[in-house]
């Protein structure tokens, strides 16, 4: 189905109006009048783009200013920016690749971040042979702080499971998280607990809660030093100014819309919460059911969901996505149907 105009919480499909319960604009400020302002200044004083290589003599203050407040806002020493989450993770593999000795990967974790050579995490259930033999190497774990067919974040107590002689690159893509868990929505990197050995980088898209085109790396001085002289980042454009320059200045309208969103997960979870064809949790506004018919179903009573076979699996991926902006109406009329 195509959309002749973007959806905020309704929208309008062959002249019908659909309620809308899906995407990734978890705090909806996409269509605020609020937001949409801080746009046009934004662009008023910097344009629409900005096509020059950020490795040029003359520089933009936006970059700065955008990247120390990420990397505090990410509690890592720094981070840069780039034009989409994809991009993000391309660099951070890329530069991991001439690092780490070998590659191993969470389930279900998204291509952007998914090295051709990487071994799975876990065999059968437990964490695979090679891990628990290596000594004194350099790895790299890949993973999504919420993975596709997930409500919450996985475990990271099999790290422990690890010999401390290994440096451990844990990348982290952040991007269903931002905006939506941890304090203020800086996701849920910065609650892992620090070791030595283990090296936390992040990657993340800026374009699901938060709503501007965009990616970030962040982690320590020396490895995003590493990006920024790579040729294809010397080469290409950086992410949009007036965007950056938007979240920037988003930072209020971010929080208020955080504590609708919040109060919504909670309506639906105490709701929902005891039914079985459900995977739902009280911190998270996305939520699965379990029957792949789902999507027809609801379609039919007039709501749209997300519903696709994901890259990652061979099950359909029925995804029910809440948004600050869903009023109680709205979700009550959700919750009747599911119920």
């Amino acid at each position: 189905m195509q959309l002749e105009k973007a959806p905020n919480t309704t929208v309008f499909l062959n002249e019908k109006k659909y309620l809308y319960f899906s995407g990734t604009s978890y705090l909806g400020v996409a269509f605020l009048p609020e937001f949409q302002e801080l746009v046009f200044k934004a662009i008023h004083k910097w344009g629409t783009s900005y096509g020059s290589s950020r490795s040029a003599n003359i520089k933009l203050s936006i970059y700065e200013k955008g990247e120390t407040f990420l990397a505090q806002f990410l509690n890592t020493e720094t981070a840069v920016t780039v034009s989409s989450g994809t991009l993000a993770g391309h660099f951070a593999i890329k530069k991991l690749t001439i690092l780490v000795d070998a590659f191993y990967y969470m389930p279900k974790t998204h291509p952007a971040i998914l090295p051709e050579n990487a071994l799975p995490v876990f065999d059968e259930l437990e964490l695979h042979h090679s891990l628990k033999l290596l000594k004194n190497k350099k790895i790299s774990i890949v993973m999504d702080a919420i993975a596709a067919f997930e409500t919450k974040p996985f475990s990271l107590e099999f790290l422990d499971e690890i010999d401390d002689s290994n440096t451990i690159y844990l990348v982290i893509d952040e991007s269903h998280s931002f905006g939506v868990l941890g304090t203020n929505g800086n996701g849920i990197s910065s609650s892992i607990l620090k070791k030595e050995n283990i090296n936390v980088i992040i990657v993340a898209s800026l374009g699901k809660a938060f709503g501007i085109n965009g990616g970030v790396i962040a982690g320590d001085l020396s490895f995003i030093n590493l990006i920024k002289k790579d040729n294809l980042f010397i080469g290409c454009a950086g992410m949009s100014p007036a965007f950056l320059e938007v979240f920037l200045n988003a930072q209020e309208i971010y929080k208020s819309q955080l504590i609708k969103l919040k109060n919504n997960i909670d309506y639906v979870f105490k709701e929902l919460k005891d039914n079985s064809t459900i995977t739902i949790d009280k911190t998270y506004p996305v939520f699965f059911h379990s029957d792949e018919k789902i999507d027809q179903i609801l379609f039919d009573k007039n709501i749209l969901i997300t519903s696709f076979y994901y890259a990652t699996s061979t099950k359909k991926f029925n995804r029910i996505v809440l948004n600050a902006n869903h009023s109680e109406e709205q979700l009550d009329f959700l919750i009747k149907l599911l119920k």
